[in-house]
């Protein structure tokens, strides 16, 4: 369990003591954000799924990737 430094608005923050009671503030505020997190990585998700289908941009990507042994080695600082 990690603790969490977070800012809210004045008003929000009011409003949240108000109505959600100290020992569960925590719980509500992690259900909350764990359904706002799989929501995006949801979309993350579908987005690569449309890249893997897109075809055009596959065909493109397999030209480029003669560049991937172009010869310049990495250089170590």
């Amino acid at each position: 369990m990690q603790k969490v430094l977070l800012s809210l608005p004045d008003h929000l923050a009011d409003r949240m003591k108000a109505v959600i009671p100290p020992g569960q503030r925590s719980k509500v505020l992690a259900d909350l954000l764990e359904t706002e997190v799989k929501r995006r990585e949801e979309g993350l998700y579908q987005c690569a799924l449309g890249v893997e289908k897109d075809q055009a941009l596959s065909k493109e990507m397999k030209d480029w990737d003669v560049t991937a042994g172009d010869g310049i080695d990495d250089e170590t600082w």
